[in-house]
């Protein structure tokens, strides 16, 4: 048999020279299966990718439900689920500590629970009406229709009370029941500024006479409702305080807010008692679209009447009430009355009683205001604020220069004692104020009647011009100390402060319109012709 292992085949092909040819092929087969192994891969992971998404598109849609009750030994929550309540098992990859009612859960295709989002944070507005208990109230949801709501976790403090109160405006899940946040509305809320004032009537200086008035025509009525109704008296609606600007109208209506809050608090034991003082903004209550203001009234009327529904007063104060509630058929502001002033009549008059509401209105031109508002069972008390006597002034001035603030040693030795300086700081401030000579003189006006009068500088003068001198002189005595001259109070700062004072309200004065001086001076049913300016500018 022939050797098939040689021969001359190998002789012309040796074995080395075969193993070079062949190594070439076999680089590229190695190159060949990477390549090939990439592509293998990135096809898997493509594939996985698909299936994935084939997974995702074809998987149950998850729920979402709002939490009514947790069951933390049973594991079990009690979810609002397109509006039915339903009994769900929680996963337990789900912690129960993130679990509280009013919070949105996801749910799988089993109704468990399977992971816990945030609250809602959107919903209806609705107004808090009421409360049941701490942790459900009241809401009317649009017109008269009302519900009952749970309150979120978000509204109810670390103590367990609701962080909420009759009128507030609250952002709602109706169907699924819980309230969620308060709702600050700045159509109305712009309007209104809503406080519990912490002003006493000692800290109204100068109106003992018309702080008694009120007093009397108020608090009496409010504090002893028995004694009116066996005398078949009826308490008063609402007060008018008039009368020139900066006198103490403003701080007067805090002061009964005030008042009324303390003493109903005395009496009923009750030490938590409050009152509230809704300030309403007057002139920017006109809009240009037909019903808005009407509509702002009645929403200011709400808040008062759910605010009072506690048993406290409510104070409704209309600053500037004759821009507002002008005399029907004038001709002015287009005539708007028309409208605005019977919607305040119904309010006041309407068939809701205003129950522990007390409106008290504030102007320096009452003969502007409609007849119809002022007249007896409305606005039945009217108290007239004047300017400040020369004691009245004294004591305004008191509540401002007092013995604590850093006063003149040289003063002080003078004087005999920090308490007697003050005294004559005082006497200083009105003796320069309340002088009636030919350098004091600031206007003569003259009225349609013919007569003339000549005004002097303390024709001008309020509680606000006297805090404004105080405060003058302060910054005098301040520049003084920087100076490096000895620092304190004196009568020198005082008696320079009134003459700026003067001197830059007779300045503001002297470019008013005849209007402007009517306004200014106050005096009812006296139309001003002329106005001759005395004092040299």
């Amino acid at each position: 048999m022939e050797d098939l292992s040689t021969g001359p085949q190998d002789e012309e092909y040796p074995v080395d020279a075969r193993h070079h040819d062949v190594s070439p092929d076999y680089q590229t087969l190695a190159r060949n299966n990477d390549r090939l192994a990439s592509a293998l891969r990135a096809a898997r992971q493509e594939l996985a990718a698909v299936h994935d998404q084939v997974r995702q598109l074809t998987e149950t849609p998850n729920t979402f439900g709002v939490i009514a009750a947790v069951n933390r030994t049973a594991r079990t929550v009690d979810a609002i689920v397109s509006g039915r309540k339903l009994r769900c098992s929680v996963a337990q990859t789900v912690p129960l500590a993130c679990l509280s009612p009013g919070r949105e859960v996801v749910l799988n295709e089993h109704m468990c629970v399977i992971s816990s989002e945030s609250f809602d944070d959107v919903g209806d507005l609705v107004m808090v009406t009421d409360f049941l208990d701490d942790a459900r109230v009241t809401v009317r949801v649009r017109d008269e229709d009302e519900k009952v709501l749970r309150l979120a976790e978000s509204l109810i403090s670390a103590a367990g009370k609701p962080k909420v109160r009759p009128g507030d405006i609250v952002r709602a899940d109706v169907r699924g029941g819980f309230a969620y946040e308060r709702v600050e509305r700045e159509d109305t809320e712009e309007l209104m500024l809503e406080e519990v004032p912490d002003v006493d009537y000692e800290d109204v200086g100068g109106l003992t006479d018309e702080i008694a008035s009120i007093r009397d025509s108020i608090e009496v009525p409010f504090l002893f409702p028995s004694h009116y109704r066996a005398h078949r008296l009826r308490a008063p609606k609402g007060i008018l305080l008039y009368g020139p600007p900066g006198c103490g109208k403003t701080l007067i209506a805090k002061a009964v807010a005030t008042s009324l809050a303390r003493t109903a608090a005395a009496t009923t034991g009750d030490v938590e008692a409050r009152s509230f003082f809704i300030s309403v903004k007057g002139p920017e209550l006109l809009t240009k679209y037909v019903g808005e203001t009407e509509r702002q009234i009645r929403k200011i009327f709400s808040r008062a009447r759910q605010r009072a529904k506690g048993g406290m007063p409510v104070i409704v104060f209309f600053d500037e009430m004759d821009s507002l509630f002008r005399t029907r058929g004038t001709g002015r502001s287009s005539d708007v009355e028309t409208t605005i002033v019977p919607q305040l009549l119904a309010e006041i008059d309407g068939v809701e009683e205003l129950d522990n509401v007390i409106v008290i209105g504030a102007t320096n031109r009452e003969d502007m205001i409609d007849p119809a508002i002022v007249r007896p069972g409305r606005l039945d008390v009217k108290i007239r604020i004047s300017r400040p006597t020369r004691q009245g002034a004294a004591d305004i001035l008191a509540k401002y220069l007092v013995p604590d603030l850093p006063l003149d040693r040289g003063e002080v030795e003078r004087a005999g004692s920090r308490e007697s300086a003050v005294d004559t700081l005082i006497r200083t401030v009105v003796e320069r104020l309340y002088v009636r000579d030919e350098d004091a003189a600031q206007v003569e006006v003259t009225f349609d009647s013919g007569d003339t009068e000549i005004l002097y500088a303390h024709d001008f003068a309020s509680g606000a011009m006297l805090a404004n001198i105080v405060d003058r002189a302060k910054k005098l005595s301040i520049k003084d100390q920087l100076a490096g001259l000895p620092g304190g109070l004196s009568r020198r700062h005082m008696t320079v402060a009134v003459e700026d004072e003067v001197s830059e309200n007779a300045s503001l004065h002297s470019a008013g319109t005849l209007e402007d001086w009517e306004r200014l001076i106050g005096r009812r049913g006296q139309r001003i012709t002329r106005v001759h300016l005395l004092r040299k500018q």
